[in-house]
């Protein structure tokens, strides 16, 4: 018969409310600095969870106007998990964190995706859609995902952690702000703008701190948005449970961090909020490679993706060259950005003439293949088997459904 004796539970070491502001919960933080202290340690080899919020820290609500991805505070995000320190770890190591499980919470089977502001975020495509806020919500049924603003999809999410990294020295942080701050003061009025600056406005530490030690973080803390030598905003929809990560180790404990939880997403993320963010709960189990950054070269972390994928057998594949045809016409030499732009925009046209007129929200959100090759020819695969119409191109041409709108800001503007 069952036996209690040697079973013993897997600890949380981060518990959080998914509806309670992040800036009023413990063990979370969003900013990357050394100074932030471990919240948790854990030996190699331990199982142990973490639970996450979304990525905003709880400001996206489930209904059916947009206003708040509209009025977003981007000084908030994103909200991480941690830091988890592990025993052992030192600079130079390589830590290796293997992925055991995501899940959202029970209590909040769903999650969003969005496209945000011209002026707050925009996205892949905001110049050209002068991108005004709108947003999807999905409801998560077991692996699958259906949203009443996204009519006429059902697909299988692959869950992952959208950011995962380990925490900077304090000569990388340096490096990271000079280089990203020269980068701003090289383009200094982009919209969207070209990076994001160090801002004490919204910086958030949950844990009992100096004054001090909070006031320098606030002031120097990196931004959490890009992804870096550490890891961090990679968003590699594979990176689900079954991956292997092998990260970089730059301080004592390594400190490990985890958030932007998303339950889909396809390549590429097209919108800035492009996944199905969610909040949710990570599995982890971690072990260390002494030299390891000597020993694999490792400028960047390596990723082994998860074994599990779902399996849609028909693509429907879009290219895209480096000439900007759905612009001004200019060609550019071996350009991927552009060529995959250009893909992304013919599957986009494609769709609107099956009636998705945002369907930049899909295809950030469904799990889509993107590729691209030397000559800077771009593909994106869509899976056929996500839609419960037929949307194959035929002689007659295509048939155009109503499926009404996504959710879109109050003031009805698009």
């Amino acid at each position: 018969m069952a036996t209690r004796a040697n079973s013993v539970p897997h600890p949380t070491l981060v518990q959080v409310d998914p509806f309670i502001p992040a800036d009023q919960q413990k063990g979370l933080h969003n900013r990357w600095h050394p100074d932030i202290p471990a919240y948790a340690t854990v030996k190699p080899g331990e199982v142990f969870k973490v639970e996450c919020v979304d990525w905003t820290g709880a400001q996206i609500g489930n209904n059916d106007n947009s206003d708040d991805i509209k009025t977003v505070d981007l000084t908030k995000v994103h909200n991480l998990s941690g830091p988890i320190a592990v025993e052992g770890a030192e600079p130079g190591d390589c830590l290796v964190v293997d992925i055991l499980d995501v899940t959202p919470f029970e209590k909040m089977p769903w999650g969003y995706t969005g496209i945000f502001e011209l002026e707050n975020g925009g996205g892949l495509f905001a110049r050209e859609f002068k991108s005004r806020a709108a947003k999807a919500i999905w409801d998560f049924k077991g692996i699958y995902a259906t949203s009443r603003h996204i009519p006429g999809v059902r697909f299988a999410g692959v869950s992952h952690p959208g950011l995962i990294g380990t925490a900077p020295s304090a000569e990388l942080l340096a490096t990271w702000n000079t280089r990203e701050c020269g980068l701003i003061d090289a383009h200094p009025n982009a919209v969207p703008p070209v990076a994001f600056a160090p801002n004490p406005t919204g910086a958030y530490v949950g844990q009992d701190l100096d004054a001090d030690v909070r006031a320098r973080i606030a002031s120097q803390g990196a931004r959490t948005i890009p992804g870096r030598e550490h890891g961090g905003n990679c968003d590699i929809k594979n990176l689900s449970r079954g991956s292997r990560c092998y990260f970089p180790v730059f301080m004592p404990g390594a400190n490990l961090s985890v958030g932007d939880l998303h339950f889909s997403q396809g390549d590429g993320e097209l919108s800035f909020c492009g996944a199905i963010e969610m909040a949710g709960i990570i599995t982890f189990s971690t072990s260390i490679i002494k030299g390891g950054v000597e020993k694999f070269a490792l400028k960047q972390p390596i990723f082994v993706p998860s074994p599990i994928d779902p399996l849609y057998s028909q693509k429907l594949i879009f290219e895209g060259i480096s000439v900007d045809y759905h612009g001004d016409g200019t060609q550019y030499n071996m350009d991927a950005t552009v060529a995959y732009k250009q893909a992304a925009l013919n599957a986009i046209a494609y769709l609107q003439k099956v009636g998705y007129k945002l369907a930049d929200l899909l295809l950030s959100a469904a799990p889509i293949e993107s590729h691209d090759s030397p000559n800077a020819c771009v593909t994106l695969a869509l899976p056929t088997g996500i839609f419960e119409h037929d949307i194959l191109p035929k002689p007659e041409g295509l048939t155009k459904h109503d499926f009404g709108q996504c959710a879109i800001r109050s003031d009805g503007v698009v």
